[in-house]
């Protein structure tokens, strides 16, 4: 094939080479015109005659080229070339000097390179005519084409593949299913290099493909999904319009065949079983059972229904719509002892059917559940299912209310036992025979109190009491006229002292906590105690009310300023029953329009009586004085038992504080002068040799002496201090028996008094001058509260400066 694809190339090289030299006899001379002649040219001659100018052919150059040698082109010539050489031919553009040569003497232009017309169809070149020895322009320059000829040397490419189509299954023969195309890159206008047909390589047998337009048609009518539901169809594109020599290209095209719905629901089996307890509640699901579709997508839905009356009414069927299943449950109770098997047609059917498949049978299918009922042991049934009772409210204790019956619903029949569930009837008003069923009074009834009483029967088989039925009960009490009528209320009412006879008083209302039947009615009259009653008279107005009415003119309170008037109220029965109200009528002081002004037993109750506010003030009075009353108890057992504990404290804890200043002598109440001298128990000061005059301080010394010397502290060797030691010792060895106590035998000294005081220290300790030594003149200025201690003082010194003289 590719020697004869040579061998016509190089036919048609020959064939054009010769038309070209055919016609390059032909010398044409050129007008005035563009890229010719300008007008005024030297060579425009006189007597009509006109220059002369390029000659050549249009040129072509076939592609793809494959000789060794440059491929002549053509050949450009000016009329003015003699010959002889003194013309220079040059070219410029597109590829000159390198895709294309021009010999400058001769004008034969060559090609050096392999061209493709694919790539670029055509060069655009200039040519130039020069003398050889001046160089200038002989001719003017000429634009010109040198175009590239075709070859059949591209094939047909499928450019917009993968190719996927998709056909319904069962589609008539010629169906188009999709159009594929080839693109060729050979030129269309020349020749049949790009003229492409189409053709089925792969897959002839169910599709077929249009010669010219690519269109992919169905070749069969029985294309089945269920069978093969896809096909791989291999297309051939072929150029030359299929001739012998032509290229081609393939493609593969996959076809999918879709479905429809064109298979009914089948189920696997003709009959299924299913079992379930007879006490399952109502919507429990005994079983699933489900239809095969051979179908795919929406026509795989199907709907199932019960098609038999007996499934109807005791069985529901529904759909699930993501497993597409029929799901069976119970519509009604179940009962093992009325019917032990059900039997249930269920139908499916496909929710979308094609009309034009109709022909090929119903899309429905249907299949029989057996459904076996299994027994169970059950609580006992209630028998009637009424629920009310009624009982007069008089019965007696132990009177019958009524009966509830149970039946055991098993096979077995067992005995059942009654009972009340306390939780209802937690007073125990009722009571119900165990084995009867006979629910009687356990106490007295009362109307009035509770009219109605709901309570619970339990039921159970007596050997399993875990068998239990509830039934609950109501019972009215039925209404016995057993309360008398009474006085709506303590009806007062007031009369003024000039009331005439025949006024309106009061209407007198009365209240029954019966409720008869026929309604209420009462009789009044005035009791049998005011028949002599000449005051008052009483009106029944026969609508269960009466009317009090004056029977005298005027009345006087400061003979009598309350009346009671009894008053018989007796209802209609039966039996009849009575009661005797009392109604009060206080004589007042009226003005002249009947408004009451005052009454005797009213100003009474009045002044008597505080108001509310009072009471509130009253009370938080005599609540202030209790409080204080405890305060003031409080206080004095506080202070008692802090006089207390004092007393009782340690010697060693009372520690006396000096930082504020005295009232002088005359102040006895600061301290306890007798507690600070119990703390020491000083010896007498003797002489130091026993004896001494009253100078020394003998037994006949002066008292005043002795007194002004009481603050001079004389440190002496006879000074006893065994007491002291002798109370330290006795605490130091409790403290150690104890050791419940605190360390108290901690000794502190305050022998340093301080410095920088502005007053002179009063202390005489460390004072070892004698009194004559000491001047306490200046005492006197020291205040009215320190005048005593001066006094004293300068007395002292008075009698010293005597006893010196």
């Amino acid at each position: 094939m590719a020697k004869g694809l040579q061998g016509f190339l190089w036919t048609m090289l020959l064939l054009f080479c010769a038309i070209q030299e055919l016609g390059s006899w032909a010398m044409h001379t050129a007008v005035e015109g563009p890229g010719l002649g300008e007008p005024g040219d030297p060579a425009l001659l006189a007597g009509g005659r006109v220059k002369r100018g390029w000659v050549w052919n249009q040129f072509f150059v076939v592609e793809e080229y494959t000789g060794t040698e440059p491929l002549y082109v053509g050949k450009i010539h000016s009329d003015s070339d003699e010959g002889d050489g003194s013309i220079k031919y040059t070219i410029s553009g597109e590829g000159a000097g390198t895709i294309f040569l021009i010999d400058e003497i001769t004008g034969d232009i060559h090609a050096t390179e392999r061209l493709d017309r694919e790539q670029k169809t055509f060069y655009t070149l200039r040519a130039q005519a020069r003398d050889r020895q001046t160089d200038q322009l002989l001719e003017p320059e000429s634009e010109f084409i040198i175009k590239v000829q075709d070859i059949n040397d591209s094939e047909p490419r499928f450019l917009e593949g993968p190719y996927i189509g998709s056909v319904a299954e069962l589609s008539p023969v010629g169906t188009s299913v999709m159009q594929v195309m080839a693109s060729d890159a050979d030129d269309p206008t020349y020749g049949s290099s790009a003229r492409v047909v189409y053709s089925v390589l792969e897959g002839e047998q169910h599709f077929t493909v249009d010669s010219k337009t690519g269109v992919i048609r169905t070749a069969v009518a029985d294309l089945d999904r269920e069978t093969q539901d896809r096909y791989e169809v291999v297309i051939r594109a072929t150029d030359m319009a299929g001739q012998l020599g032509g290229l081609s290209g393939s493609t593969t095209v996959t076809i999918v065949v879709t479905d429809v719905n064109d298979n009914p629901p089948r189920f696997p089996q003709k009959m299924y079983q299913f079992s379930i307890v007879e006490t399952a509640p109502v919507g429990t699901a005994i079983g699933r059972v489900k239809a095969e579709d051979s179908d795919v997508g929406e026509n795989t839905d199907m709907t199932y229904q019960v098609k038999d009356e007996e499934g109807v009414e005791m069985f529901k069927v529904t759909t699930d719509s993501n497993t597409q299943e029929a799901v069976i449950t119970v519509q009604k109770p179940l009962d093992y002892e009325s019917k032990k098997v059900h039997t249930v047609v269920v139908e499916a059917l496909n929710k979308f059917v094609d009309p034009r498949f109709v022909d090929l049978g119903t899309f429905r299918d249907q299949t029989i559940v057996r459904v076996s009922v299994l027994d169970v042991d059950e609580p006992p049934e209630f028998r009637p299912p009424s629920n009310l009772m009624e009982v007069q409210e008089d019965a007696h204790v132990g009177s019958v209310v009524g009966v509830v019956t149970a039946l055991d619903p098993d096979t077995a029949n067992h005995p059942v036992r009654y009972a009340i569930d306390r939780s209802t009837d937690a007073e125990r008003i009722f009571d119900i025979d165990a084995k009867t069923g006979a629910i009687v009074t356990g106490k007295v009834l009362d109307r009035e109190t509770a009219g109605w009483h709901n309570i619970t029967v339990l039921a159970m088989e007596a050997d399993n009491h875990s068998q239990v039925s509830r039934a609950s009960l109501r019972i009215r009490i039925l209404d016995v006229n057993d309360n008398p009528p009474e006085l709506a209320t303590p009806y007062e009412a007031a009369v003024c002292e000039d009331a005439k006879p025949g006024q309106l008083i009061q209407t007198i209302s009365v209240v029954d906590r019966d409720e008869p039947q026929s309604g209420h009615r009462f009789y009044f009259t005035l009791a049998p105690e005011a028949t002599n009653n000449h005051h008052f008279s009483l009106l029944d107005i026969q609508d269960n009310t009466a009317a009090v009415h004056t029977q005298r003119v005027g009345f006087n309170r400061q003979e009598q300023d309350v009346y009671l008037l009894p008053i018989l109220v007796v209802d209609s029965g039966p039996p009849a029953l009575s009661s005797t109200g009392t109604l009060t009528i206080r004589v007042c002081g009226c003005d002249s329009t009947g408004a009451i002004q005052s009454c005797n037993s009213t100003a009474y109750v009045v002044s008597a009586t505080l108001s509310p506010g009072a009471l509130i003030a009253l009370l938080v009075c005599v609540l202030i004085l209790v409080v204080l009353v405890l305060l003031i108890l409080t206080l004095k057992r506080h202070h008692k038992s802090h006089l207390t504990s004092e007393d009782d404290e340690d010697m060693r804890d009372n520690v006396i504080k000096y930082n504020d200043e005295g009232g002088g002598e005359q102040d006895t109440e600061a301290y306890d002068m007798s507690a600070l001298r119990s703390l020491y128990d000083f010896s007498e000061i003797k002489a130091g040799d026993g004896g001494g005059g009253p100078g020394e301080g003998g037994p006949g010394r002066n008292p005043a002496s002795e007194l002004h010397a009481l603050p001079q502290w004389v440190q002496s060797p006879d000074l006893d201090f065994s007491v002291f030691r002798d109370y330290i010792c006795r605490k130091v060895e409790q403290a150690d028996e104890d050791l419940s106590v605190p360390p108290y035998d901690s000794f502190q000294t305050y022998a340093f008094e301080g410095s920088d005081s502005p007053v002179p220290s009063l202390s005489s300790i460390n004072t070892w001058s004698s009194g004559s030594e000491q001047d306490f003149s200046y005492l006197g200025g020291w205040g009215p509260r320190f005048r005593q201690l001066a006094a004293l003082y300068a007395g002292r010194r008075a009698d010293e400066d005597g006893e010196e003289s």
